[in-house]
């Protein structure tokens, strides 16, 4: 039976941090608690983190810190959600113990070898079919198949392959279930369309046996047994949902609902989804189902969007990074002062982004960063404002490619550290000419979590019932002259890339 005064709780694990909510039955955030943790990098390409020490202390810790912080009796929490970093590569025991520490998503590339033997193994035609796309770092079973050349006794001893997510509902439930979405998304070939487990396929990398169940993400996990009461100070009984990804996630705290609806996740890289009506295949761009019963999705990122504008801070504004530790003015702040006085296009001045290589639409990881155009009368306010016009040309081309695939663009949602840099969303919206909205909360995926644990539990009827209580908070509308004045720039920016790519790989 509900508690009277219903709350739900949502906690995501990001790469670098772990964060939660409490919102009331009003679905106003009454608690949040964050706490940092570092990413291990052991190797060249590898990139892992401790799934017990890390993700489930933290998750217990940020669960007891909320239900401290929100002054409420556990009973009161009606349902439980959680999200997790990416898509990972995680072995457990019987006790959903881990094996090993996590191998991450897809900034672990140490599958490579695998990749390739897998392309040549299906052939291309048969890789689309498969994967969709080519096969990729994030590619889960990639990483299965690592494990299973490289590290022979883990492998043997596994029960169960999970990521993230389902490592943590695991843990509050006994249950091993993953997002039917995310499991289209990087469990591939594992699964078929419908969430099934693609027996055939599976065998090559595991047994079917060995990895999760898919289902709906709002749909019951299970409840909190006995012992996760224990450890996470939420009372056993308690409704956890299946839970997702962190970025789909952060789509629903936005309000990425429904077809035409796009979300743009400005974080250390760019991050965005597509919410369409219908499947498109296009190798520019990543097509799967959504976690929204009855739709598709279109993913697409950079490499980088929050890296880039550090790598600025770090390298050319160390006088501003000296400033934030004298008066406490944050140093992106100061970064922007006067920029809004440099020109649309920055006085002829084009950045390619690419300082590490490039995801979508050109996918090539061996891209290089350009400033192509430089003047003895440019300065660094110039380059860093091609900079970061630089990450909305590339949301231009995304753009363009749905707009190819017969796909409106309904709602544009900005969200991230990076949506609050005003300015920088005003020039989004210039160049790509749409109105650029952004929430009244920027949490992120936690609220998400939050909301469809909500949902899960019976406060809301369906996705669109749980949409109306997402609020806009600012709306950036294009200036007409401007996008005008940007439109010979982005024709630049993606034949200057054409035009150097053969010399880029040289390097």
């Amino acid at each position: 039976m509900e508690h009277p005064f219903s709350c739900y709780m949502g906690i995501d694990i990001g790469t670098s941090g772990t964060k939660g909510v409490i919102i009331g039955p009003d679905c106003r955030i009454i608690a949040e608690y964050h706490i940092t943790h570092e990413i291990e990098n052991p190797k060249p390409n590898y990139y892992e983190h401790d799934a017990e020490k890390v993700w489930w202390k933290e998750f217990c810790e940020v669960s007891k810190g909320l239900i401290r912080m929100a002054g409420i009796d556990s009973g009161a929490i009606a349902g439980v959600g959680a999200s997790t970093l990416g898509a990972d590569c995680l072995p457990v025991d019987e006790s959903c113990r881990p094996l090993r520490k996590a191998i991450l998503y897809g900034i672990d590339s140490r599958s490579q070898q695998e990749i390739a033997d897998l392309t040549v193994y299906y052939g291309e035609r048969r890789v689309k079919e498969l994967f969709g796309r080519p096969i990729c770092s994030g590619d889960v079973a990639a990483k299965i198949l690592w494990l299973k050349h490289n590290e022979p006794e883990i492998y043997k001893k596994t029960y169960k392959f999970l990521t993230g997510s389902s490592f943590i509902t695991a843990r509050l439930t006994g249950n091993y279930v993953v997002d039917q979405f995310l499991a289209q998304a990087s469990f591939r070939p594992l699964y078929h369309m419908d969430g099934r487990v693609n027996e055939e396929e599976c065998r090559m990398f595991c047994r079917p046996d060995q990895i999760a169940r898919a289902q709906p993400v709002h749909a019951s996990a299970g409840t909190v047994t006995a012992r996760a009461a224990e450890e996470t100070g939420i009372k056993e009984g308690t409704l956890v949902i299946t839970g997702t990804g962190d970025s789909a996630a952060e789509a629903v705290s936005t309000g990425v609902l429904n077809p035409g609806d796009m979300m743009l996740q400005f974080g250390s890289t760019l991050f965005l989804y597509y919410c369409s009506d219908h499947l498109i295949m296009d190798d520019r761009v990543r097509g799967n189902n959504y976690l929204i019963p009855g739709t598709f999705s279109v993913a697409g990122g950079t490499n980088t969007a929050g890296t880039l504008t550090a790598w600025y801070r770090d390298v050319l504004f160390q006088d501003a990074v000296i400033e934030e530790k004298r008066t406490g003015r944050n140093a992106y702040e100061t970064m922007l002062d006067g920029i809004e006085e440099i020109p649309p296009g920055s006085d002829g001045l084009i950045t390619l982004p690419y300082f590490a290589g490039e995801r979508t639409p050109i996918n090539d990881p061996n891209a290089r960063g350009v400033l192509f155009g430089l003047k003895l009368t440019h300065d660094r306010r110039h380059m860093y404002r091609s900079a970061l016009e630089s990450i909305g040309y590339s949301v231009g081309q995304h753009l363009n490619a749905l707009k190819e695939n017969g796909l409106p663009i309904r709602k544009v949602m900005a969200i991230g550290g990076g949506a609050k840099n005003i300015p920088w969303m005003q020039m989004i919206s210039d160049i790509c000419g749409v109105t650029v909205h952004i929430a009244e909360v920027t949490t992120g995926a936690a609220y998400g979590d939050a909301l469809m644990a909500a949902l899960g539990a019976g406060r809301f009827r369906d996705f669109n019932e749980l949409g109306e209580v997402i609020r806009i908070g600012r709306v950036l509308e294009p200036d007409g002259v401007k996008h005008e004045i940007y439109k010979p720039y982005c024709r630049i920016y993606e034949t200057l890339y054409q035009n150097t790519k053969e010399l880029m790989h040289l390097l």
